[in-house]
C-alpha cells in the first residue's frame, strides 16, 4: 500500500479578511471530503492513505495553517480562529459533509472544528488532551512548556521559535522514535516526503510553528466534553513520544463523551501513515454512534 504521494491538486482560498489559505488535494474531486490538520511544522504536502483515497472515494484536503507553508500569517491567531478558516475553505471548495482528521500538533485544531460542529465526524491520531488541565501529571519537559505559556505566552512563543527549523524538527521526531516509526522514516520515499513537508512548513520562518505550539500548550478555548459528533482517537501502542503517549491518548479519549479509543498495538507515533487506510475507512463509513 502506498503511504504518501505528491498532491494531485494544489491551490489556495481567500479568507474573509483577505488572507490566502493554501491547500493540497488527493483523491476524486467529487469524493467524500476529509480535511487533514497536519502535525507540527509539516505543510499541506504531507498527506496520508495515498493508496486508499481513490478506492474509498475520499477527497482528502490538507491545509497549511496561517504562517506555515504557503498560507499567509494571521498575527495573534487562536485555536478558536481555525474553525472560521475551515468554514471559509469548505464554502470555497464545496466540502459538504466535511470529516476532519488531526495528527499530533494538529489534533487540537481538528477538535476545535468538532467542538464548533462543522465536522460530521472526526479522527485524531497521536494526540493528547488539553495539557494545561493536567499539568501536575505531565513529564517535566512538557510541564515546563505548559507553565511557560501560562506565565508569559509571548516570551514562550519567542523561545519556541528560537532555533526551530526543518533540520531541528527532523532530529527531534526521529531521535527516539519507536521501531515501527524508524522503519518508516528509513523508507526513502517517506523520508523525502516528510523532509519536504518540514522544509515547506518552515518556509516563512519558525513563527507559524511557534504560534501553533503556544496554542496547543495553552488552555484550549473550547471544551472537548461538549463535542457531540463521533470522534475516533487513534494511538500506536508502541508510541514513545512524550507529547502523545498512549497514556495521554487515553486521557483524551476519556474526556470526549463520543470518543471511541482505537489502539493499534504494533504501531508507533506514525499510526496515521502505517494504518491510514483503516483510519480513513472508519471515518467515512456510515455508522450510528452517539
Amino acid at each position: 500500500m502506498t503511504v504518501v504521494a505528491p498532491p494531485e491538486r494544489l491551490g489556495s482560498s481567500r479568507m474573509p479578511d483577505g488572507r490566502r489559505l493554501a491547500w493540497a488535494e488527493w483523491g476524486p474531486a467529487d469524493g467524500v471530503p476529509v480535511l487533514l490538520c497536519p502535525g507540527g511544522a509539516t505543510s499541506r504536502r504531507l498527506g496520508f492513505g495515498a493508496g486508499a483515497v481513490h478506492a474509498l472515494g475520499v477527497r482528502l484536503v490538507s491545509a497549511d495553517r496561517p504562517g506555515l507553508g504557503a498560507s499567509d500569517p494571521a498575527p495573534g491567531r487562536t485555536l478558536a480562529d481555525w474553525p472560521d478558516d475551515v468554514s471559509a475553505l469548505a464554502a470555497d471548495l464545496g466540502l459538504d459533509g466535511l470529516r476532519v482528521v488531526g495528527c499530533s500538533q494538529g489534533v487540537p485544531f481538528a477538535l476545535a472544528c468538532a467542538a464548533r460542529g462543522i465536522a460530521t465526524a472526526t479522527a485524531v491520531a497521536s494526540g493528547g488532551p488539553d495539557m494545561s488541565l493536567m499539568s501536575a501529571s505531565l513529564p517535566p519537559e512538557i510541564r515546563a512548556m505548559v507553565e511557560a505559556v501560562a506565565t508569559d505566552p509571548s516570551a514562550a512563543e519567542a523561545a519556541f521559535a528560537a532555533g526551530a527549523d526543518a533540520e531541528a524538527m527532523w532530529a527531534m521526531v526521529t531521535g527516539s522514535c519507536a521501531a515501527p516509526d524508524r522503519a518508516l522514516f528509513d523508507t526513502p520515499s517517506f523520508a523525502a516526503a516528510y523532509r519536504e513537508a518540514l522544509a515547506e512548513g518552515f518556509a516563512q520562518g519558525p513563527g507559524g510553528y511557534a504560534r501553533d505550539t503556544v496554542l496547543t500548550m495553552g488552555r484550549w478555548p473550547f471544551d472537548v466534553g461538549s463535542i457531540t459528533g463521533p470522534v475516533d482517537v487513534w494511538h500506536g501502542g508502541l508510541d514513545t513520544s512524550m507529547f502523545h503517549s498512549p497514556v495521554l491518548g487515553a486521557a483524551l479519549a476519556e474526556a470526549i463523551p463520543t470518543a471511541r479509543r482505537r489502539v493499534v498495538a504494533e504501531a508507533g507515533g506514525l499510526v496515521l501513515w502505517t494504518h491510514g487506510e483503516r483510519i480513513l475507512r472508519d471515518l467515512v463509513r456510515d455508522r450510528d454512534r452517539t
